[in-house]
């Protein structure tokens, strides 16, 4: 009878090793977006493909894999910490089995490549220059999702990647779900004739000024600078580099104080669930991980948006807005910067749109992404499509590719599945609050003093510290009772709609 606490025993050890590694590609990748010069670029690129090879190559070797396997096989059916890294590591390597070295390795390269050549043409909204880019890396994402296989949509088989178990069929009934209440909200706004003073939140607005507010609030809500940074890069983002070590980053614009604020909360988020999972306990694995990208974006939306764009929370930072922003903030009431942050109305960028209209562009991505993958759409025919549906969706014209298709960061990374994540988290969010509120008491009156450490220790016990235990489906029924529903994040829209927008 096989030993199974010394195979167990063996695999930890293995993971930890591959662990370090995988550490080591982050860190590699942050600077590449960071600090990194743009002559290193190539030598960036063969770097992160050469350690991506082999951390593949050691996950895949016949001697992990037949760990995984043996534990596999005798496996207990429970939430156990060990049952769950088995079931949690036998799914991973059952996908990563199926893809060769050597595209990971081209893949890895490419992705990197791409990167600069995004930053490089998006200065100048080049697309033309940075169409053959994307059109190698669809090709290379393309055969992935060959090579894992699918059951309906090739599409599927990369948003496994970020979303377990979802598929593109339930993403758009999610979407169809949606769609009528919004723009029946964006209508409501529109009809009741109030617009808010966002000409506030334009003009003068000092780096440096920018940089310490964001930093006061990071730290209000709990992220823990010790053990963690921020810096510039040209889209935000957060990455996890191990046990200690949590870094956020952002971009500011002088001339537009919410754009870059509420893309520190948003990434802020994020950390605050990388810091809160059991890293140091489970280091490499699936305990210690994520549930899904939802779950993640379930918490930047969260803080960015049902804490940072409450009138609790301007309650609480308006006097410490005051006191770094100084002058810049004379004539502007606290009720009048709450309603500059809460204007509801189409916009150009992504990140910067309103809590209504957010959806209706991750809902034009998903949809164009999907019919990239699925060959019914060419990059080439991008742009004019882009402008069809931002017209569609949000009823206004794209200036330029910059503002337009080349906006986002992500399917220059290869990022290719990520997109519906962004809705799922903001349905995600919206029914966690909910169950916080209720379970807690009025978190908006703790806002409004400065408490947030309560909701923090909330999601704490009951989002991060379970790590992979749960199915994001399973941790949403488990935590509020029910399952998923549009409902509560609807709820949510309408008061804040009443709000700002009622008679």
């Amino acid at each position: 009878m096989p030993n199974h606490t010394d195979t167990y025993t063996q695999l930890t050890r293995h993971l930890h090793e591959l662990h370090l590694l995988g550490s080591t590609i982050s860190l590699l990748s942050w600077d590449q977006q960071t600090y990194r010069p743009i002559a290193a670029a190539a030598h960036r690129a063969d770097q992160i493909a050469y350690f991506s090879k082999l951390h593949h190559e050691l996950f895949t070797s016949p001697k992990v894999l037949g760990l995984i396997d043996e534990l596999a096989s005798g496996v207990a059916k429970d939430d156990s910490d060990q049952a769950v890294n088995v079931r949690e590591l036998k799914r991973s390597s059952d996908r990563q089995r199926k893809l060769p070295t050597d595209l990971v390795e081209e893949l890895s390269r490419n992705e990197s490549l791409s990167q600069d050549a995004w930053i490089q043409a998006k200065k100048t909204s080049d697309f033309k220059t940075f169409s053959p880019w994307l059109e190698k890396l669809l090709s290379l994402k393309k055969r992935v999702a060959d090579c894992y296989g699918y059951a309906d949509s090739r599409y599927d088989a990369l948003l496994d990647e970020y979303e377990p178990g979802a598929s593109s069929r339930e993403v758009a009934k999610v979407f169809e779900s949606l769609r009528e209440p919004l723009v029946k909200l964006v209508r409501t706004v529109t009809e009741s004739g109030k617009r808010p003073p966002t000409a506030k939140l334009t003009g003068n607005w000092p780096r440096a000024a920018q940089e310490e507010f964001a930093r006061r609030a990071a730290t209000a809500v709990g992220f823990d600078f010790s053990a963690g940074r921020m810096d510039v890069s040209t889209h935000p983002f957060c990455t996890d580099l191990g046990s200690g070590d949590v870094r956020i980053t952002t971009r500011f614009d002088d001339g537009f104080f919410a754009g870059s604020f509420y893309s520190v909360l948003h990434e802020v988020g994020h950390a605050l669930y990388e810091q809160g999972l059991p890293v140091a306990k489970f280091p490499g694995l699936p305990r210690s991980q994520a549930i899904s990208l939802g779950i993640h974006e379930s918490q930047s939306r969260m803080w960015e948006n049902l804490v940072g764009r409450s009138q609790a929370f301007w309650t609480h930072f308006f006097p410490i807005a005051r006191e770094l922003f100084g002058s810049r903030l004379d004539g502007v009431t606290p009720q009048e910067l709450l309603f500059a942050v809460n204007d509801v109305r189409p916009s150009l960028i992504r990140t910067e749109a309103d809590e209504i209209t957010y959806n209706l562009h991750v809902l034009l991505r998903f949809e164009i992404e999907k019919d990239l993958i699925e060959d019914k759409l060419q990059v080439s025919d991008l742009p004019e499509l882009w402008q069809t549906r931002m017209q569609k969706y949000l009823g206004i014209d794209v200036p330029d590719h910059a503002r337009g298709c080349m906006q986002d960061i992500h399917w220059s990374a290869g990022l290719v599945g990520y997109f519906p994540t962004y809705t799922l988290g903001n349905l995600y969010s919206a029914q966690f609050f909910e169950s916080a509120n209720a379970e807690l008491g009025d978190l908006n009156a703790m806002f409004a003093k400065g408490q947030f450490m309560p909701l923090l220790d909330w999601l704490r016990k009951n989002i991060h510290a379970p790590g992979k235990t749960y199915t994001a489906t399973q941790l949403v029924q488990r935590v509020t009772g029910k399952p998923l529903s549009p409902e509560p994040l609807l709820r949510h829209l309408n008061a804040k709609v009443s709000q700002f927008y009622g008679a």
